[in-house]
């Protein structure tokens, strides 16, 4: 599985668990580790002070309290626990990933999803350039917007990176 060298505490409980809920979700265990590696370095007790996203998938504080619990709480969880609640998070888009592009798609703007390469990524209340200047590296043309194909090329180049 990609990346499972860089699971430091719980690895075959943690592995295995990985395998059992991409299985229920439909999705390729490869998947999720290339966006919780990318998004927390597999590390459960990741922060980003920067909006205050935590944990193995940067959850963001209205998300985790959403999902029944706060940033903090999952910050002192185990990976192996932690894990149930980001099989929480993508279980109501199972069946709607077919790729790694939808997986972080559902991670990173789940309105994403589904929508075409030109689509910007923004809301009635969240601008294109509040977006792109808060993920600088995703935005690859400095345009200040960051587009669903300008997305799926910057998982490319991660790709790349990474072998």
């Amino acid at each position: 599985m990609w990346f499972e060298n860089k699971v430091t505490s719980n690895k075959e409980a943690f592995l295995q668990k990985v395998r059992l809920i991409c299985a229920k979700l439909g999705i390729e265990p490869d998947w999720l580790m290339f966006v919780m590696n990318s998004e927390s370095g597999l590390n459960p007790a990741a922060y980003n002070p920067n909006g205050g996203a935590s944990g193995l998938i940067q959850f963001m504080p209205d998300t985790a309290k959403g999902l029944g619990t706060t940033t903090e709480a999952l910050r002192k969880m185990s990976n192996v626990a932690q894990l149930d609640y980001v099989y929480k998070y993508f279980y109501p888009y199972r069946g709607k990933m077919s790729s790694l592009y939808d997986l972080y798609l559902v991670t990173f703007f789940p309105a994403a999803l589904g929508k075409p390469d030109s689509y910007v990524l923004q809301t009635s209340t969240l601008p294109a350039k509040v977006i792109a200047d808060a993920n600088p590296g995703i935005d690859l043309n400095h345009d200040d917007r960051i587009t669903v194909g300008e997305f799926k090329r910057w998982i490319d180049l991660k790709k790349k990176v990474w072998g």
